[in-house]
């Protein structure tokens, strides 16, 4: 096999990406395999010949990009990427030009066309690597410009029944919303502090990298979610709804607690 860059090339490794291969041709699985193993960025965690081996691999494993071809089936590469709720990095890699607008549209990285180069390879490499690093810039920027927040205030005052409640961040497990009243549920307290309030008002008081709302009527915290499923979120024996509009946000936060 010939490479346009010498086997023994040095590239600076600023950040390293878990990626799969999803082709139905073992010749092509060979040859990305071949070019991700020169890649001091990227690291192989499966070769998938099916998108069910696919979707498998990205249901289990910590997957950061993924290089799929646009012709498989039963279905095609873009309508697998299209329906995935949390999306990777993508780079498409096809034998056709003409779903390279659709593949754009989906904000791939970038679309290869075979016969694929080293070369072209790299260069698409070093685009998702850009996209990756400031992506995880981003996210630690963000983390810390919360947690700088969430010392400024650690409880929230309240007015239920008469009086003013202090209710601790701490103690808080989810927050459900009832036209206009709002119920906190806390971990002490068996009845929840019922209070003349929105739930939207509510969620601004509360520090986003501890809760998050996961449905029209809920909040919930971090903190105390036991189990997850397709469609609930259980805390100790409360089952709570994920709506539909809030799931990809969701699972988006799930991802950086995820190992």
């Amino acid at each position: 096999m010939w490479y346009p860059f010498p086997i023994n090339i040095k590239i600076p490794v600023y950040t390293q990406m878990n990626c799969i291969v999803i082709d139905e041709n073992p010749a092509n699985q060979k040859l990305m395999t071949e070019y991700i193993n020169q890649d001091p960025h990227l690291k192989l965690k499966a070769n998938c010949y099916s998108v069910y081996e696919g979707l498998e691999a990205l249901q289990n494993l910590s997957i950061d990009l993924v290089f799929i071809d646009t012709q498989l089936m039963p279905i095609s590469g873009i309508s697998f990427i299209k329906n995935l709720i949390s999306k990777p990095l993508v780079i498409f890699t096809s034998g056709d030009p003409k779903y390279a607008a659709e593949a754009y549209d989906l904000n791939a990285v970038d679309y290869l066309l075979k016969p694929i180069t080293f070369e072209r390879f790299f260069r698409s490499v070093q685009k998702a690597n850009e996209l990756y690093t400031f992506k995880k810039l981003k996210n630690v920027r963000q983390d810390l410009e919360e947690s700088n927040s969430e010392k400024q205030l650690e409880y929230i005052l309240v007015k239920s029944d008469y009086n003013t409640l202090k209710i601790n961040f701490e103690d808080i497990l989810f927050v459900e919303g009832l036209k206009d009243y709002v119920k906190i549920f806390t971990f002490d307290n068996k009845k929840p502090v019922v209070t003349h309030n929105s739930l939207k008002k509510i969620q601004q008081a509360l520090p986003p990298n501890r809760f998050i709302r996961i449905h029209k009527s809920f909040i919930i915290s971090l903190k105390y979610i036991t189990s997850i499923n397709k469609a609930q979120v259980i805390i100790g024996e409360n089952y709570i709804p994920i709506g539909e509009s809030y799931k990809s946000n969701f699972l988006s936060k799930l991802e950086k607690r995820t190992i």
